[in-house]
């Protein structure tokens, strides 16, 4: 056992070496745990939009015939694949602006890695597309005539 010197009161206390000393490099070894992460899956709020159901859709909205808005839609779907395919930008409103990033041709097609930016909608034009769907207004586009 030793004995410090030099406190205050000139009593010597002993120092505990009971405590092994530590070897900085054996700690430095020591791996933490490993932790096993596994892959996120892709959040999907609703499910895929087919093509009958879009053709659908544009239907229910516009007030066209199913038989006069399906060569429309399959021909739209059509040119933006064709300019997709080229590489082109797309800036379509309201749908947004897509920009493809990187592709590469796989056995089964190509892939293509893009961005799709959407602009914010405003509030007075979410009101506005509202009201034009259900084709109502509050406003009275001529006052009622008065029979007296």
């Amino acid at each position: 056992m030793k004995f410090e010197t030099g406190t205050a009161a000139g009593v010597s206390a002993p120092m505990q070496q009971d405590a092994p000393e530590v070897n900085p490099s054996a700690e430095a070894s020591a791996a933490p745990e490993p932790v096993v992460v596994a892959a996120a899956s892709p959040v999907v709020a609703a499910p895929e939009l087919n093509k009958k159901e879009l053709v659908e859709l544009a239907v229910e909205r516009s007030g066209v015939k199913k038989k006069d808005a399906k060569p429309v839609v399959e021909a739209v779907l059509a040119l933006l694949g064709q300019a997709v395919a080229e590489g082109r930008e797309l800036n379509l409103k309201p749908f947004g602006k897509l920009r493809i990033n990187r592709s590469q041709e796989r056995s089964n097609g190509k892939v293509f890695v893009c961005k799709l930016r959407q602009p914010a909608v405003a509030k007075s034009e979410a009101a506005e597309n509202s009201e034009e769907a259900g084709n109502s207004s509050n406003d009275p586009l001529a006052e009622a005539a008065s029979d007296g």
